[in-house]
């Protein structure tokens, strides 16, 4: 889908490589230039996050090195990095520098906590970000410390993600007027946006204030509970029609309290009673019971074993490449074939054939 886009990203951490992987998941030319010696000693000779992409070897403190790149930016749609603000100017390889050899380039730059702001110098990890935008508040029941998935609500959905959308949103309108951008994407921004869904629902008073109160966080019907052999069983059955289906499945239709769903004084009491009832059985026997039904009830599966689910195994989802599981592109398009990943190159594996193609241009 991407075909014909060039992005050159800048090697760092976290949420930068993971946009370029997937902007080359998608078809995109994304060319990482790469440290000439790893920054982390003892760090793996290829990235998972640098599949698809081709690599050059460049010191960025170095004049020639820094002229290759220059020409490099010269041929690219867009530039991806990851630093802390400032220090791509101090390299000289700031938006003005960059926008001065090539006026149509999208610049994307992702942080933590912006270009900008009183904390914009300051350093931070992805559980610091999403808790200073209120992202991780509902993140747990309330008699536990909130606690989000690692990585995936801040670097990965509003750092990564709103990275590559505006990177393509400045794209589009760059072939449009011939005018490039510069992307602020700040972890802090788009978590908050991302809280937009979980907002709404206090439009209808489905939202509290209060950790545990919510629809989403507090009631019986919306956990996860522990199986007798160790093992989770998530239950969401926010409708009344599926509600109804997992009591009958679980044998409290006709528990007078169970009844009342929507009863906040009741949830805290349910939600002990069921963790009781699946505490008795294992994590496979409940799934057997449930299985074809409208409850909203399954499991909660590692990545290992997610690959072997038959939902995942059909769809292709987990895939094993060079003995390293990883996840399939996403989304997925009408009429394209679904792919293997491709591999991930060497540091500098493609140095002598990006400079060729900047020779002959």
């Amino acid at each position: 889908m991407l075909r014909g886009i060039r992005i050159v990203e800048i090697e760092a951490l976290g949420p930068a490589p993971f946009a370029g992987m997937l902007l080359a998941d998608l078809g995109a030319d994304v060319i990482v230039v790469h440290r000439r010696q790893a920054s982390v000693p003892g760090a793996p000779e290829r990235s998972l996050l640098d599949r698809g992409k081709r690599s050059i070897a460049l010191d960025l403190k170095d004049a020639q090195d820094v002229a290759v790149l220059m020409r490099l930016i010269a041929t690219a749609d867009g530039l991806i990095e990851g630093f802390r603000p400032g220090v791509m100017e101090r390299l000289g390889l700031g938006p003005e520098a960059c926008l001065a050899v090539n006026p149509s380039l999208v610049y994307g730059r992702m942080t933590g906590w912006g270009q900008d702001g009183p904390l914009a110098g300051t350093a931070g990890h992805d559980m610091n970000y999403i808790g200073l935008s209120g992202a991780l508040w509902y993140a747990s029941l309330p008699s536990e410390p909130p606690m989000a998935p690692p990585t995936l609500v801040g670097d990965i959905g509003g750092g990564a993600l709103y990275l590559v959308i505006g990177m393509l949103a400045g794209i589009m309108n760059a072939r449009a007027c011939s005018q490039g951008t510069v992307v602020d994407a700040a972890i802090v921004d788009g978590s908050a946006h991302m809280m937009n869904l979980l907002m709404s629902l206090g439009q209808s008073g489905a939202l509290a204030a209060g950790r545990g109160q919510s629809l989403l966080d507090g009631p019986h019907w919306c956990r996860v509970y522990r199986t007798s052999d160790g093992g989770f069983i998530s239950v969401q059955c926010v409708e009344p029609k599926f509600y109804a289906l997992f009591l009958d499945r679980v044998g409290l239709a006709a528990d007078p309290q169970f009844a009342s769903q929507f009863d906040r004084d009741l949830w805290l009491e349910l939600s002990d009673r069921l963790a009781a009832i699946f505490a008795a059985k294992s994590r496979d026997e409940w799934i057997s019971l449930f299985e074809g039904s409208d409850a909203c009830v399954g499991p909660v599966l590692g990545p290992h074993e997610a690959a072997l689910h038959p939902h995942m195994a059909a769809r292709g989802t987990w895939q094993t490449v060079d003995g390293a599981l990883q996840a399939a592109a996403a989304p997925r398009f009408s009429g394209w074939e679904q792919k293997t990943p491709a591999k991930s190159p060497a540091r500098g594996e493609h140095d002598a054939e990006i400079r060729a193609g900047l020779t002959e241009r």
